[in-house]
Order: C-alpha cells, then structure tokens, then sequence
C-alpha cells in the first residue's frame, strides 16, 4: 500500500499537469453528471415532438423552436429582456454608491459587509414573501401611509410590474455590490494622491482613476444580476401574479401545468443563448480593461 502511494506520489510530482487534471476530477465528475448530462438531454427533448399526454415521442422536429418566435412569445421574452435590464441599471445606481461607501469605511468595512450578506442568511421565498407582506393593500407600507394621512386608500404595489421590479432589485442588488466592492477595495489609493498632486479634481479622480479601474467589478456585478433577472420565475410569480409573466414563469409552466417538455426546453436553451451573449460581451469589456485590473 505505501508502495503504491509513493509511486502515485511520484508520478504527480514527475508531471505537474496530471496532478492538476487530478484535483480537477470531482468537480468536473460533478458538473459533467448534474449539468452537462440534463442539459444534454433537454436539447434532445427539444427536438422531439410532444406525446399526446404530456412528455415525448420519438422523432424529430424543430417546431418547438418555430413556435418561440409567436409574437406573444416574443413580447414575453421583450418584457424579460426590458426588465431584467431596467433592475440591472437600478441595482448599479444603488449598488456602486454602496460599494464605493463600504470600501471607505475604515473599521466599518466588516460591519457593512456583514449587512450586505445577511439577506442570504434567510431563503429567498420567504424575502419574496415578506416583500408581500410588506406591499399588500393591508400591508405594513400602506398601513403607516393611512395612519400618517399621506393617503385616503391604500395604494396598488403588489401584482404590478413596480412590485417585480422591487422584488428583481431587493433580491439582486447584493450581487452587485459584493464585485464592484471587491474592485474597489483592492485600488491602489497612491493613484489617487498622484491624480490630487497633479490637480485632478475629486469628479476628474473618480471619472479618470477610479471607475475605469472598477470597471471589471462593474461588468461582473451586471451580468451577475442580469443573468439571474432573466431567468426568474418566482419573483414575478409571487410579486407579479398571472398578471405579470416573464420568459422564466413561462418555462416553468411547460414544464409543469402545460407539460410541454419540448417547448419548454426549446425555450431554454434561447434564454441560454442570451445568457451566452452576455457572457461573451462580458469577456470583450474585459479584455478591453486597463491593465492589472481584471
């Protein structure tokens, strides 16, 4: 036994390449079995024709993809599109300040932090229900705005776009402050000082130094919230209603109330399509950053 322990020693010291392929093994097992297998058999779905209750039948055929491109489909997926965007634009508006504020702070910084995370402590479904409770006609929003004489009747939030978008953001935003902090808190302030001794203004140090030298953070924190905006279901389910459907609600119906396997996985793989777009123009910002800062 130690015998063979040392020649496997050996062999992974003699070639370093065969060591790293080897810690790579169980996550690479793990990805191969439980993504690569599923989705591998979700594009065969999708080009199968649907048995009459539900599932497939053998053959092959892309209606499924053909049919995506009804024009109701089209503005579902034009709605998720829009919104998934207007909560990423939101979420940087709210999340660089934060960021920026939190990589200042000095012995504050953990305590913030620890703020930023501790929506992850709690399951998003129960976020998302807490969000109703806050939003509903007798909820605690409404409830203090009566009370406070501010309005006469409650106002309409849940079951609105304005209640999915709240939902998008609150449950988000954390994804974009973690990266653009972690861009920020590594900057190396002695650019700054050079920028102040050379006249910079403190706008001109920020425009020139400081958000160029985040942009990186600023593109991951973007495609980490736009990524999973377009692909949620639960919040505009929840927030939203039957009223409110996006691309996710509608994958999830195929696959469950409609039982349509094939369109729903022809449905997918054009979400992922999207997602890969993001994920491409991601890279090109990347290259495209200044040196030393991806």
């Amino acid at each position: 036994m130690a015998s063979l322990r040392q020649r496997a020693l050996a062999f992974f010291h003699a070639r370093p390449a065969a060591k790293a392929w080897a810690l790579l093994t169980p996550g690479t097992f793990w990805l191969v079995l439980f993504f690569t297998v599923p989705v591998l058999i979700m594009f065969v779905y999708s080009l199968m024709p649907r048995g009459i209750y539900g599932g497939v039948v053998p053959g092959f055929t892309v209606e499924h993809y053909q049919r995506f491109f009804n024009p109701l489909y089209l503005e579902i997926l034009n709605r998720t599109f829009l919104w998934s965007l207007a909560a990423t634009l939101i979420c940087l508006l709210m999340g660089y300040p934060l960021a920026y504020l939190i990589a200042r702070s000095g012995t504050w910084k953990n305590v913030l932090m620890f703020l930023v995370v501790l929506p992850f402590w709690t399951s998003f479904l129960v976020r998302t229900f807490a969000m109703i409770f806050l939003m509903r006609d007798t909820g605690l929003i409404n409830d203090l705005l009566l009370k406070s004489g501010l309005i006469q009747q409650p106002i309409e939030m849940l079951y609105t776009p304005f209640a999915v978008m709240t939902g998008l953001v609150y449950g988000f935003l954390p994804f974009m402050v973690l990266p653009i902090y972690a861009s920020l808190e590594k900057l190396d302030l002695s650019l700054l000082e050079a920028a102040e001794v050379l006249g910079a203004r403190p706008a001109s140090r920020f425009w020139k130094v400081t958000f160029p030298l985040s942009v990186p953070g600023v593109v991951a924190g973007c495609l980490l919230v736009f990524i999973p905006s377009l692909g949620s279901f639960l919040t505009s389910d929840l927030l939203g209603g039957a009223k409110q459907v996006m691309i996710g609600n509608l994958i999830q119906n195929q696959f469950s109330s409609a039982r349509n396997w094939p369109f729903g996985s022809a449905a997918s793989f054009i979400v992922m399509a999207l997602v890969l777009v993001a994920v491409l123009a991601y890279l090109r910002v990347r290259d495209r950053a200044p040196a030393g800062t991806a």
